[in-house]
């Protein structure tokens, strides 16, 4: 198949499946769970993409592989999270907003943009699954930064998740660990994840994909990452505008001094 029919095909398969997850959050009256199908998006899509083209080398099965683990684990972390805080409380403040037009919006606003955002920013999927020849030196420095990208999200998640069950914490700011040095390394790792990506696509030959990792480090640091919970977190925790001021936002950087 052609290129734009291959890409044609990744969109229509991701907005199909959101139509689909859109009836369930009607369902559940949750919204939420889009979030956890944001991860695993990708891997259909990619799949997809795989599936459209039909061609299998070394770089294809890296980045079908890479994708799935990445996709695994923050789908089933995502997930997890969901289901001890409920809905998340954007969802909850436009479901309030809209009242009964909420359904349909939803369909709009939520599922489908953030669809066609996953479609755009899978760009160096769709260009790294369409060339199976031979990898070079890109290609395992795209590699190593998916890995170093996984580690640090894994990490990150797994010390909030441990610093949140502990009662004792309540209204406590997690300081320690990778927190100690980024205030999101978890979005961090994220960012690293898809700079590698880039790395595979570039590999192949396909800088014009940079756009997608560029878009997704814009989305984590300025628009649906830090400022939202940031403004959570400097309202409810008393000593976060200490740790703000002492810790860097976003890359990992030894804290300033008290």
């Amino acid at each position: 198949m052609t290129g734009p029919v291959v890409a044609g095909a990744g969109l229509i398969v991701v907005l199909a499946a959101l139509t689909v997850l859109w009836f369930v959050s009607l369902r559940l009256r949750d919204a939420s769970i889009i979030d956890a199908f944001w991860g695993p998006g990708f891997t259909l899509v990619a799949f997809t993409y795989h599936l459209a083209d039909g061609r299998l080398g070394p770089r294809v099965a890296l980045v079908l592989l890479l994708v799935l683990a990445w996709s695994a684990r923050l789908g089933i972390h995502l997930l997890r999270r969901n289901r001890r805080q409920g809905e998340d409380p954007r969802y909850v403040a436009m479901r309030t907003e809209y009242g009964d037009r909420w359904g349909r919006v939803s369909l709009f606003r939520v599922f489908w943009l953030q669809g066609v955002i996953l479609w755009i920013v899978s760009a160096p999927l769709f260009a790294a699954v369409r060339a199976p020849g031979d990898l070079r030196t890109l290609d395992f420095v795209g590699v190593a930064l998916v890995l170093i990208g996984l580690l640090l999200e894994s990490l990150a998640d797994a010390q909030l998740t441990r610093f949140r069950a502990d009662p004792s914490n309540k209204g406590r700011v997690l300081d320690t660990g990778l927190w100690r040095y980024s205030r999101h390394p978890n979005y961090f790792g994220d960012a690293v994840v898809w700079w590698g990506f880039f790395g595979l696509a570039a590999g192949a030959g396909a800088w014009w994909t940079i756009f997608a990792p560029v878009i997704m480090t814009w989305l984590l640091l300025r628009v649906s990452g830090v400022p939202l919970l940031e403004q959570g977190l400097s309202a409810t925790r008393p000593g976060y505008a200490d740790y703000v001021r002492r810790t860097s936002a976003f890359v990992p950087w030894p804290p300033k001094r008290s």
